[in-house]
């Protein structure tokens, strides 16, 4: 309930029932992994603090909110980058949809993907210290899909430690 009350009041959006009722992957122990990083959905994420809002406009048009562990929210309350080893962030994006009882909100429509990164600087050193997941209706996205996660990362936030989200106070 905080991840939309805080969504609802950063984005100026209607929201009511966004994590209830969208049919969103399930996280579990045993969900399947990605190609190339083998990161799966980390149990309990749709429990997560929220770090941020974000609208994403054309082409693809979509609502998303991006969650942490403890781990991440400490290290944004810290301001302390590079982010530690178990750092987890989950982006979780919805189609955006004209609400039918308000016309001038937009509120979330189809679930798009749900991606994750994983910070373990010996595992992924070779991607900053990144590995990637990917997921559509809680399967992971193909293998040419996880390539192109680190090569976006290093072009735009590279001075972030690869990432692009800030917190939302």
């Amino acid at each position: 309930m905080k991840t939309l009350l805080a969504l609802a009041a950063a984005g100026g959006l209607v929201i009511a029932g966004v994590l209830a009722g969208v049919s969103q992957a399930s996280e579990s122990a045993t969900s399947p992994a990605s190609p190339i990083y083998g990161v799966s959905l980390p149990q309990g994420y749709r429990q997560w603090e929220l770090i941020a809002p974000a609208l994403e406009d054309a082409p693809l048009n979509e609502l998303r909110a991006v969650v942490g562990n403890k781990a991440t929210v400490d290290a944004y309350a810290r301001n302390s980058q590079p982010f530690p080893d178990g750092t987890v962030l989950v982006k979780l994006a919805w189609k955006r949809q004209p609400s039918a009882e308000f016309a001038t909100a937009t509120v979330p429509g189809a679930a798009t993907t749900v991606q994750v990164m994983v910070k373990d600087s010996k595992k992924y050193a070779a991607t900053g210290g990144w590995g990637f997941g990917r997921f559509i209706d809680g399967k992971p996205a193909d293998e040419a899909q996880h390539r192109t996660c680190f090569a976006c990362h290093a072009a735009r936030a590279s001075g972030h430690d690869f990432v692009f989200t800030r917190y939302a106070p």
